[in-house]
């Protein structure tokens, strides 16, 4: 068993926009190690910022940006929200979908998406939306993940992300506090 002293030491906050730059390049590393996302974007910094993005948090460790996460209103076609208004019956605008999630390899194993999620969770319920989110099938890791923090799978789907690409996903909801 490590030291205390042997543990890094994980800061969560929130991120401003001179962290993109780190924030591409992790988002780089878990692409290539990942495959996360699935398609590449043309100009990361801003896949990363939507302007209508509600929250985003990195996580640094030892001082370097290792993971991100944002917290944003659902967009058409987003198949989770959908789910989540039609089991509940809750308006559309109660939901926010938890997205850009990634941690980079070489800092894994520290409990940083665990800390990213919970801190979503809270912006969330402050703003007394319930969270949700989807991932693709294939992400086994992913899926795997949500499911030991307690999250609720509301169903898989197709879900088209370009007139030539539909993609399987798995729809999940926050615990129900």
């Amino acid at each position: 068993m490590p030291a205390a002293d042997d543990i890094p030491m994980c800061d969560v906050r929130r991120r401003d926009v001179g962290d993109l730059d780190d924030c591409v390049n992790v988002l780089a590393e878990v692409h290539k190690a990942d495959a996360y996302p699935v398609n590449w974007p043309a100009t990361p910094a801003d896949w990363l910022a939507p302007p209508e993005q509600l929250a985003a948090w990195v996580a640094e460790l030892d001082g370097r940006i290792v993971g991100h996460l944002a917290l944003s209103p659902p967009v058409e076609g987003d198949a989770a929200p959908a789910l989540w208004n039609e089991r509940t019956g809750a308006p559309a605008g109660e939901v926010a979908v938890v997205t850009r999630l990634f941690v980079a390899p070489d800092a894994r194993g520290h409990g940083i998406g665990a800390l990213l999620m919970s801190q979503a969770l809270r912006e969330a319920r402050t703003r007394g939306l319930h969270p949700v989110l989807d991932v693709v099938a294939a992400d086994t890791g992913s899926v795997a993940f949500y499911e030991h923090l307690g999250w609720t799978l509301l169903d898989i789907a197709e879900q088209r992300w370009s007139q030539e690409q539909t993609v399987t996903v798995h729809c999940y909801a926050a615990p129900v506090r």
